[in-house]
């Protein structure tokens, strides 16, 4: 069974890359989810239930609790995981950009939450999970509107924490730094000598090697279940030790 037998989870974004790695961690561990995004789910996730939306809309947020509530009656686990990132600088960025970035990345992982308080409360508390980044702490270049939301993520992760304990409901944020996806593959294949980059990659982690989605999954996976039931308000970052390594100039 698992860890997480007959518990009942709600996932954003969990078809595809990191979310697709945890959807298929909780549902190893026993859990029944419920994956909202704007795509039907993939062969690998036959045995999640899906309902459509677009965590873009703010309508999107009842119509994800409505389908909670008659899938589940209740719910244990969120895993705000949906997400999207792209590159402006500053001098670029227009503010429907900015404003979309806010409303996917941090605005959502609010008020879904709300939506879906009324659920946990009604199964006696449970978990929810941020995804969150590595670029919450440092940035890349133009990455503004995805620092932002991210470091807002992680603030929100401590204040939630805060105001819902009494509720026996415990928030926590994952912060991921390289996670192995095709389009992190493509971005690396792209670049005019492939093999070094990987090389560069490889050698800017102390574990040797690039996260993969089930590596993230795994630690959502603690996060939810009972062994973690002294843990919240925290941001863990999993990233195979990139942020721990001051770099050298050779």
């Amino acid at each position: 069974m698992g860890d997480l037998a007959g518990k009942l989870a709600v996932i954003t974004g969990g078809g595809q890359g990191i979310g697709l790695g945890i959807s298929q961690a909780l549902l190893d561990a026993g859990a029944h989810i419920l994956v909202a995004q704007r795509s039907p789910l993939p062969d690998e996730l036959a045995e999640a239930s899906w309902v459509e939306a677009d965590l873009a809309q703010a309508d999107s947020y009842s119509s994800i609790a409505a389908a909670a509530q008659q899938q589940f009656g209740g719910i244990d686990i969120l895993v705000n995981n949906a997400g999207f990132m792209f590159e402006q600088s500053i001098d670029e960025m227009q503010l429907d950009d900015w404003n979309r970035m806010l409303a996917v990345n941090l605005t959502a992982p609010v008020f879904l939450s709300k939506a879906l308080l009324p659920l946990l409360r009604n199964n006696g508390g449970g978990s929810i999970i941020h995804i969150g980044s590595i670029e919450g702490l440092a940035a890349n270049p133009e990455h503004a509107a995805y620092c932002a939301s991210k470091g807002g993520v992680h603030a929100l992760t401590k204040a939630m924490a805060v105001d819902l304990g009494k509720d026996g409901i415990r928030v926590n944020a994952i912060a991921p730094g390289w996670i192995r996806s095709d389009l992190s593959d493509n971005y690396i294949n792209a670049q005019q000598d492939p093999a070094a980059a990987w090389e560069g990659l490889y050698k800017m982690h102390p574990s040797g090697r690039i996260g993969k989605p089930d590596d993230v999954g795994k630690l959502a996976v603690f996060l939810a279940s009972d062994d973690a039931a002294f843990v919240t308000g925290q941001v863990i970052v999993i990233d195979g030790g990139r942020t721990s390594k001051l770099p050298l100039p050779f």
